[in-house]
């Protein structure tokens, strides 16, 4: 009898036996999947009132009543798996075997995270068939946790765009909470589909916008790690020496939880060797709500005023900065940036798409659907729209190392434009003894769908964290025009991610910003 069984069989004696009344007692109220958190869905689980199998049943019906039948168009397919998958959960918990700090967490993972049980196509139609023939490693770091890949969720194509999510294999996704607006991309279908609550778990990846960006339209917390701190092996790359994965979730303890289980050195990473030494043993303890008070936080006006900011953002952020006065921090305003403009205008991007993914193809072996990426331009298996970026991307060889190119380009710690931009950051941060710095994720709203490109505006995402190797993490920091989320961004030091996690969290208990989209409610039982 599993645990669940054995609380009802309990509750049932008890009332047979006249120690429990109809009157006074009550059974478990149903779950509630909109904005259940982490603890939330183990609580329940390990109270009896239900079961990991239906927690997933739950989830995926969100999807089927909800995904396609609104328009939001966030989820590609489900886990075949994830039945089965739960129930073996079920059988952990009946026979008291230990669980990992994630049991049962319904994943909803971008499409360019590999998984050994299904397609990972990275917003391609060339790939949409393609099943790699092994997990990535945060993949296989959160199945080690217990938790449930349930979906894979829809990406910007080749994940070349953060104004929009529209892929050739699948179609174009929504933001949640307007589906008349864009949610941003490259990894918008994660963003609207935990926003909807159609998991708990999001799992997007980062090359200059595409978790923070999304995140920021969405009401999430996303984090981009200090480049070095966490694997992207057995991610479909866009430039490997910017691209980042990791979590994006409703809350930031949710968030810390499955970063504390991600980030690591991998040796399938040759980049995590900068960050091996550098990986806390618990980031959870980070979740402080005393974190603000005493803490210098430098105000980045230079991408805050800025000509085309939307005046109802610029006030959220504003209304953002006396909240962390009144929550204890310091603000230092205008902090400057030596050379912010000579470094946001260089020249230190690496177009080396088609290399790294010639090593990824490589990865696949003779399964394999394409030898190099560019093949696609001969079949036109691609969406017009990304045609001007697909030949930007692949205009280099597909088996030169880009330090061979000519002139060469650099990795991360060798490349001079980057480390002299990360020198100047932390120079001025030093001299203005900053402990973190903070601007708006985006400066406008999310554009209408039909008008991405034309209104894509304000995207800070893409200024600094990039290019300097930078953490940086976003968090809900209220809503303008209504209903349409907006972010902050802290961003701080190599390897502070305890320290921004600390800052986030102090910053979302003391405002409490997030509600959920109105256009997915709990399903009627």
């Amino acid at each position: 009898m599993n645990a669940g069984n054995a609380a009802r069989s309990l509750f049932l004696t008890a009332l047979l036996l006249g120690t429990l009344s109809c009157s006074s007692e009550k059974a478990a109220a149903p779950f509630t999947y909109v904005e259940a958190t982490i603890v939330d869905v183990q609580d329940t689980i390990r109270s009896g009132d239900t079961t990991c199998k239906e927690i997933v049943t739950g989830y995926l019906a969100r999807i089927d009543a909800y995904d396609k039948s609104t328009g939001l168009n966030a989820i590609i397919f489900a886990n075949p798996n994830a039945i089965s998958r739960a129930e073996e959960i079920d059988r952990k918990i009946a026979s008291d075997e230990q669980l990992g700090p994630l049991f049962c967490a319904p994943v909803l993972l971008k499409d360019n995270y590999d998984t050994g049980d299904m397609p990972t196509s990275g917003g391609s139609i060339a790939l949409k068939e393609s099943v790699p023939p092994d997990d990535a490693f945060m993949v296989r770091k959160l199945r080690e946790a217990d938790a449930i890949i349930i979906a894979k969720t829809n990406m910007a194509e080749w994940a070349f765009s953060p104004k929009q999510t529209i892929s050739s294999s699948y179609g174009t996704t929504a933001n949640a909470y307007d589906l008349s607006r864009v949610p941003a991309g490259s990894s918008g279908g994660t963003a609207s589909g935990i926003a909807a609550s159609f998991g708990v778990i999001g799992m997007g990846s980062d090359t200059g916008n595409s978790i923070r960006g999304p995140a920021s339209h969405l009401a999430l917390f996303g984090i981009r790690s200090t480049l070095g701190l966490t694997s992207r092996d057995g991610v479909i790359p866009l430039a490997f020496d910017r691209d980042i994965a990791g979590p994006m979730t409703r809350t930031v303890t949710d968030g810390v939880r499955v970063f504390d289980v991600v980030a690591g050195y991998d040796p399938a990473d040759p980049y995590t060797e900068m960050g091996k030494d550098r990986v806390e043993p618990d980031y959870t303890k980070f979740l402080q709500k005393e974190a603000l008070q005493g803490k210098r936080l430098g105000v980045l006006r230079a991408l805050v005023d800025t000509e085309d900011a939307d005046p109802e953002i610029t006030a959220v952020f504003e209304q953002a900065l006396a909240d962390l006065e009144k929550a204890g921090a310091e603000i230092v305003d205008n902090f400057v940036i030596d050379n912010l403009d000579e470094h946001m205008n260089a020249s230190n991007f690496c177009v080396r798409f088609r290399y790294d993914m010639h090593e990824y193809l490589t990865s696949l072996g003779d399964a394999a659907p394409i030898q190099d990426v560019m093949d696609v331009m001969e079949n036109k298996g691609y969406s017009p729209y990304i045609e001007d970026r697909l030949k930007f991307f692949g205009g280099n060889p597909p088996d030169v190392h880009p330090q061979d190119f000519d002139p060469p380009c650099p990795d991360y710690e060798q490349h001079p434009g980057r480390q002299a931009y990360l020198s100047d950051v932390l120079a001025s941060m030093d001299n203005s003894n900053i402990d973190a710095i903070v601007y708006p994720s985006w400066t406008n709203p999310p554009a209408p769908l039909d008008k991405a490109i034309e209104e894509y505006k304000g995207d800070n995402s893409q200024l600094v964290a990039p290019a300097t190797g930078l953490p940086a993490v976003t968090v809900q920091m209220g809503y303008s025009h209504g209903n349409l989320p907006a972010g902050l961004q802290i961003l701080g030091r190599p390897y502070s991610e305890g320290l921004l996690i600390s800052l986030a969290y102090a910053y979302e208990q003391a405002t409490q910003h997030r509600t959920p989209p109105r256009d997915f409610p709990e399903l009627e039982r």
